[in-house]
């Protein structure tokens, strides 16, 4: 099997792996449980523990952990979700599920977040909660929209899938907010392979998100296993996380300093790099209080940027088209120039564990060559083009 470089597209969707998951996960295989188990009990109370919070319900994904999270809510046909267009389309698609309908806001273009403002304008008769994305794991802060929000009721459910092991002033993510999802996909902060998770405020949201994710059956395994009968207590889908991707959880989380200290380095590396290079503004991410998750530039003439820089060997990305611009989502398109114009501009740089500083340093020095390029073509180019 071939190593993939530090650069290409493969290493850049590849989880950061300790070592030990392998054996972790062939303990699950071995005991021959591989379902929602006392495994993925251990995996909830480590990561509540972790977080700072009374408890955590695992999902089998991200997008499953915000269906859930919407569904607790009481959002549903008739409603609206306000929602930032910059995001992964799994966002979107989780309020669809519910039957409601997004009302897509614009972000800051400095840090890719919504902010209090642009939530209390988009407010209708028929937004039901708001939706912040924690972009690049940096944490959002609604301010002066809060008390707005809760005497008209409106739930406040974070999209967290990036930011988590992030602060929120001096609390982790997970403790704001109604309810907050995370993602362990394979290039998050903390994998799990695949897999996700939802922090409730109470026993009530706790116990409704776990039927939510069992099919309506709210007893544990234990329980299950010590009746002749369980009860359907509500409507449910199947969305519970296996004991094999809550293994590689479990040793993820003693490690998640490391994890931590790294990717926070690696952000200031890539920062330092591009200090003053001309035609490249870094996203911020607020670094000393974030884990970062991604490393995005705005730049002009991305499409040439981006076809320079694959050229050269490195695969870079864009986080994220806007939503709102989508076939699928073009009932609820609103015109949303500033977030049109940054979707023309970013792009994301490789940005995982196994890279280094000369590794930072080869990709911003091949960045800066593909936008001098791109910039020298532009000026060669006739006025009245």
């Amino acid at each position: 099997m071939t190593t993939p470089s530090r650069f290409d597209a493969a290493r850049n969707a590849s989880p950061y792996l300790y070592g030990t998951e392998l054996e972790a996960v062939g303990r699950v295989l071995t005991d021959g449980q591989y379902g929602h188990t006392a495994v993925t009990e251990q995996f909830e109370q480590e990561a509540a523990r972790f977080l700072g919070v009374p408890d955590a319900v695992a999902t089998a994904s991200g997008t499953a952990a915000l269906h859930c999270a919407l569904l607790a809510a009481g959002i549903g046909p008739g409603h609206e979700v306000i929602v930032p267009s910059m995001t992964f389309c799994a966002t979107i698609q989780a309020i669809l599920a519910c039957g409601a309908a997004p009302r897509f806001i614009e972000v800051n273009p400095d840090t890719l977040c919504i902010e209090p403002a642009a939530v209390l304008e988009a407010l209708t008769p028929a937004t039901r909660a708001v939706l912040p994305v924690l972009f690049g794991g940096r944490a959002v802060d609604l301010g002066a929209a809060h008390d707005t929000l809760n005497e008209r009721g409106i739930a406040v459910i974070e999209d967290a899938a990036h930011a988590f092991g992030s602060y929120s002033g001096s609390v982790r993510v997970g403790n704001t907010g109604d309810l907050t999802c995370f993602s362990f996909g394979p290039v998050k902060n903390l994998t799990c392979g695949q897999g996700g998770m939802v922090i409730p405020r109470n026993a009530e949201d706790a116990a409704t998100l776990r039927g939510l994710r069992m099919l309506g059956v709210v007893a544990s395994q234990a329980q299950r296993q010590a009746s002749t009968t369980y009860r359907v207590e509500g409507f449910g889908l199947r969305y519970q996380l296996s004991s094999i991707n809550a293994a590689i959880g479990l040793v993820q989380l003693p490690k998640f300093k490391t994890t931590e200290v790294t990717r926070q380095e690696l952000w200031r590396a890539y920062r330092a790099a591009l200090h003053g290079a001309k035609g490249i503004t870094l996203v911020d991410v607020d670094v000393d209080r974030t884990v970062p998750h991604l490393c995005v530039v705005r730049v002009e003439g991305r499409e040439e940027v981006f076809q320079r820089m694959i050229a050269s060997g490195i695969a870079v990305g864009v986080h994220y088209p806007p939503n709102h611009l989508q076939p699928v989502f073009a009932p609820w398109r609103r015109d949303l120039p500033v977030t049109e114009q940054i979707g023309r501009e970013i792009l994301s740089l490789p940005f995982h564990q196994y890279m280094t500083e000369d590794d930072v340093r080869h990709v911003t020095s091949a960045l800066k060559d593909a936008v001098e390029g791109t910039a020298a073509v532009t000026r060669a180019l006739p006025a009245d083009r």
